[in-house]
């Protein structure tokens, strides 16, 4: 696992996916730091990485990211169990707010430099 805080390439999130679950790499997001923890097993695992190293729980979203569909709408999946907060108005494993949503977008696009051919 490891905080990612500065770009990386589509080419090392498939080499973390096919290290772990084949075509997909688990991510916890900061909205407010602008940070994700990638290439752990669980979501929480990644939360909890994050949560000792400065973020506030309010802050974090769990995604999965699909590297050999960056570029596409598939990309970024929008489910985890540690997206379920009734007390933030999520009572969904999907992250519901399209602000959030569109914040995790830019972010992931923002570390994610797709180097993947066209």
């Amino acid at each position: 696992m490891e905080i990612i805080d500065k770009s990386i390439t589509t080419k090392q999130l498939t080499a973390m996916a096919q290290k772990m679950f084949g075509d997909l790499v688990k991510a916890v997001v900061d909205v407010r730091r602008e940070v994700m923890a990638v290439d752990g097993e669980l979501h929480a695992d990644e939360e909890a990485l994050l949560l000792e190293n400065g973020s506030k729980q309010e802050d974090l979203w769990g995604i999965n990211l699909y590297p050999a569909l960056n570029g596409s709408e598939d990309f970024i999946e929008f489910g985890s169990m540690i997206n379920l907060r009734p007390s933030q108005g999520n009572r969904s494993r999907s992250v519901t707010n399209p602000s959030v949503r569109e914040k995790i977008r830019q972010i992931v696009n923002n570390l994610i430099k797709n180097d993947l051919p066209t």
